[in-house]
């Protein structure tokens, strides 16, 4: 027996064939319309202040999202990109032929109309529809509520409906792309240039960890999709550009959380002549401005807490955030095993395979992010959690590198850029040893980036901005998929 949607779809292609059955094309090439339902209102604003002012003809377009019949007067919703107007149809002023197109519409479809502007007595502004156009007939019943969809699953899948019923989740997008134009700026007015590097790449190199391989067949060779963008900015440095940056999709083969995405966007800037502490305060005054620019202030709401993206920010060694959050010193546990054991006698859960390094890693998840709310830049870490930074001068163990955390999250990664070829070398295949046999992250030696290296390459600061992140503390989402339009997902059988 067929269900109610499948009936409803069915009465639907009815209408559609009776509309074709008039010579009328349901889905034509074009149409133009002379406003959006925002530039409509403000024309009707600036009517009503010039009250001699003659209303003219406008036409919109959009789709149905609300039917309120009244007898012979019916209200329609119409909804575009820009906002919502409610459109009026007096029946007995309609041709034949629109009437009938009219009462073959549904919610959903999208249409053109056309009239003049005016206000109802309770003060909605209205189109009186003179003229009427079907853009695309709707086969599909919206969702029930279509004003606020609300399974999970069914939004990330079908982020179209999503869009559509969820007014906030398209507030959520506009914000993103707001965000990304507003980083654009700030970069480019600093002189700063965008470049565009590989996605596909013959070492997985930049980051640790484990990617995604692929087959290029005209080659007969295998690749890796990108686990950062680090390493080919950095070509372009000893290249001889100053200022360098990249906004990219960047795949990490990995778990699936709240927080992480196997494709997620960053941005990394790289700034010859500067060191982490420069770096520190252009990401201070970056997101403090984007903030002010995108959302008209530097205070957001996150969870239960308001997070003051004001420049300047809290500052703090990574040593002493561990020790005050964790009760634990990691310097004076300079082995695995001796920090593994001091973690073991704090009922900490630890995995015996990780190595210090990510003992360390493990206290800065579980104890010093969760209680960052406030932005805060927590520097020098462990050389061996640093592969890729300069080594501090006078502390041959730490690494000028910092974090940017704010609402829990970490927002933002950066080094001073080691630039000693031999050095670097040395660092990789240490790297490359502990790793062997690892399954959960591979470690290959770019060769071509250390001979790049070796030409010279000046003394830089870089950045790495979670540009998904960011904008999940920009719109106070907790999940990384509210901020991604087509997540990944786990196919239906």
């Amino acid at each position: 027996m067929a269900s109610r949607l499948d009936r409803i779809a069915q009465q639907r292609r009815q209408k559609l064939e009776r509309i074709r059955s008039r010579g009328i094309e349901p889905y034509p090439y074009v149409y133009h319309r002379s406003h959006t339902t925002k530039q409509a209102l403000a024309l009707l604003n600036k009517q009503e202040a010039k009250s001699q002012a003659k209303a003219r003809v406008v036409s919109l377009a959009g789709r149905i999202t609300a039917n309120r019949p009244m007898g012979k007067i019916s209200f329609l919703d119409l909804r575009d990109g820009a906002g919502k107007i409610q459109l009026c149809f007096y029946q007995n002023r309609l041709s034949e032929e629109t009437l009938a197109l009219f009462q073959d519409l549904d919610i959903g479809d999208i249409i053109g109309a056309s009239g003049k502007l005016f206000r109802t007595k309770s003060g909605e502004p209205t189109l009186e529809v003179e003229s009427l156009a079907l853009l695309a007939k709707s086969l599909q019943p919206l969702p029930e509520k279509w004003h606020g969809l609300a399974d999970v699953d069914k939004r990330y899948r079908q982020r179209y409906l999503d869009l559509i019923a969820n007014t906030e989740a398209m507030g959520t997008f506009r914000v993103r792309s707001q965000v990304i134009a507003a980083i654009r700026q700030f970069l480019n007015q600093r002189g700063f240039i965008e470049v565009e590097t590989p996605v596909l790449q013959a070492s997985a190199g930049g980051a640790l960890a484990n990617p995604f391989t692929t087959h290029h067949q005209a080659l007969d060779q295998d690749f890796y999709l990108r686990i950062a963008l680090e390493l080919h900015l950095k070509r372009l440095l000893v290249g001889g550009f100053d200022k360098v940056y990249e906004i990219g999709r960047i795949f990490r083969n990995e778990g699936v959380s709240t927080q992480h995405h196997p494709e997620f966007t960053m941005l990394e800037s790289y700034e010859a002549y500067v060191n982490y502490q420069d770096v520190m305060t252009m990401l201070e005054e970056m997101v403090s401005e984007v903030c002010q620019q995108v959302m008209g202030t530097t205070k957001v709401r996150f969870g239960g807490d308001t997070v003051n993206l004001k420049a300047p920010w809290k500052r703090l060694t990574l040593r002493d955030a561990v020790k005050k959050h964790s009760g634990i010193d990691f310097v004076t546990y300079p082995t695995a095993d001796g920090l593994r054991d001091r973690m073991r006698s704090l009922k900490i859960e630890v995995d015996p395979k990780k190595n210090w390094a990510k003992l360390v890693d493990e206290l800065i998840k579980s104890f010093v992010k969760p209680k960052l709310i406030q932005p805060t830049i927590i520097f020098d870490y462990p050389v061996s959690m640093s592969p890729l930074a300069k080594t501090k001068r006078d502390e041959e163990r730490v690494a000028e590198r910092f974090q940017a955390i704010a609402g829990g999250l970490e927002i933002a990664n950066a080094y001073t850029e080691l630039n000693d070829p031999i050095e670097q070398r040395k660092r990789f295949e240490e790297q490359l040893k502990e790793r062997q046999g690892a399954d959960e992250e591979r470690w290959t030696i770019d060769e071509d980036y250390l001979l790049a290296l070796e030409y010279g390459m000046p003394p830089a600061g870089g950045l790495g901005v979670g540009i998904d992140r960011l904008v999940m503390l920009l719109t106070n989402q907790a999940a990384i998929r509210e901020v991604i339009l087509f997540p990944q997902l786990r196919e239906k059988e």
